[in-house]
């Protein structure tokens, strides 16, 4: 890639995200190289950081903090995890980062290195400043996944003697400032029931049907949301939603099925719970469902198991975090997105007050030919000189 002509702060950034996307870090693959790549860039510039393992070794979150340990400050964070790219749906290689058009593409350009590259091309800034307030870095590993690695950070934080002040999540809001995201809970179910010749059907447990009455349960939950609320206005999809997503079941027509399996999900917003939506529909196939099935099979069963779980973000407009963040942005509106993201664990499991503000447009995330504006880098960088500046004061 060539520089030639941009500004010297633009360069620093471009350069910092050509290195991240270089950096394999799809869901599934391991991250410490770029981990590795950080902690020796930090390091050059005098800063010292950490990792937080998880229960997977090839797999590492970082953090740093910038400025004094002894006084509450602001925590800025993103994910180096991205989601899986196929080559051959791109124009060019996904993981050589591509400079045209005023853009750069490849994968994680916007979700969220992006985000990542602007913070540390900041770092010699902020050890240059005499920060009064300090700057914490946590990057984490398998947000994509179900906001995984964040939650090893947010058990090291609880720890910390002094609670930081508030937390910048840097996903692409298009350097607006979201203050709630909905909060998510996927279940796996898997139906037991008891096989048989078709011809004899009261002989056994067909799991797909009771499968089916399990999926038309948890859209009349879905549907009694869209009707009937809770409702608000500031996400695009204003209801709590529910959808079963996955079914594998059967062989052959002629075969009594046995075992089904299925997924299904709730993106829940703040007036909502998840765990109490998920109760219901358990409710339903134990108090309804099981009993039935096992009048002709006692064997029959219906197991739960989750597979993501994280919690809804809903921070106040008049909290000092947003009002800061705004005042730092040069913007007066707030909004919700429909999404997940870490922010509301720092919330809910941190106490941390958290507001999702970063470069890019979720629109372009997880697609093909993902890129970010360098316009939006510039925003972003503006917005993190601000940030140096005022707790510098």
């Amino acid at each position: 890639m060539i520089y030639t002509g941009l500004p010297t702060r633009r360069h620093t950034e471009i350069e910092l995200l050509t290195k991240l996307i270089n950096f394999d870090t799809s869901t599934g693959q391991s991250n410490l190289r770029l981990i590795e790549f950080i902690e020796e860039f930090l390091a050059n510039l005098g800063v010292q950081s950490s990792r937080v393992y998880g229960e997977a070794e090839q797999k590492a979150n970082l953090v740093a903090t910038i400025g004094p340990q002894e006084k509450p400050g602001y925590i800025l964070s993103g994910h180096t995890d991205v989601v899986p790219a196929n080559p051959a749906e791109w124009k060019s290689n996904p993981f050589v980062a591509d400079l045209r058009n005023d853009r750069i593409y490849g994968r994680g350009a916007s979700d969220m290195k992006g985000f990542l590259a602007v913070v540390l091309s900041k770092v010699q800034a902020m050890v240059g400043a005499d920060l009064n307030i300090p700057l914490h870095l946590a990057f984490s590993y398998d947000e994509e996944i179900g906001c995984i690695g964040i939650r090893d950070i947010i058990r090291d934080i609880n720890s910390w003697p002094v609670k930081p002040l508030g937390c910048i999540v840097g996903e692409p809001t298009g350097m607006e400032i979201v203050i709630g995201h909905k909060g998510k809970r996927a279940v796996w179910v898997d139906i037991l029931g008891r096989t048989g010749h078709s011809s004899l059907t009261g002989s056994g447990v067909n799991a797909i049907e009771y499968a089916a009455r399990l999926i038309s349960y948890v859209r009349s939950i879905a549907d009694e949301k869209a009707s009937r609320g809770p409702f608000d206005e500031l996400f695009d999809v204003s209801t709590t939603t529910g959808q079963t997503g996955v079914i594998i079941g059967g062989s052959q027509v002629n075969i009594i099925p046995n075992h089904c399996g299925l997924e299904f999900e709730f993106r829940f917003i703040g007036a909502d719970s998840g765990d109490d939506l998920i109760k219901q529909v358990k409710d339903f196939a134990h108090d309804e469902l099981i009993p039935e099935m096992r009048t002709a099979a006692p064997e029959a069963d219906i197991k739960f198991r989750t597979k993501i779980a994280y919690d809804d973000l809903e921070t106040a407009p008049e909290d000092p975090i947003v009002t800061t963040v705004k005042s730092l942005a040069g913007k007066n509106s707030h909004s919700k997105v429909s999404y997940g993201a870490e922010a509301g664990l720092f919330s809910r499991q941190g106490g941390i007050p958290s507001v999702l503000c970063g470069p890019g447009y979720i629109a372009q995330a997880h697609q093909p030919d993902e890129y970010i504006e360098l316009e939006q880098l510039s925003e972003c960088s503006i917005f993190i000189d601000r940030l140096i500046a005022y707790c510098s004061y």
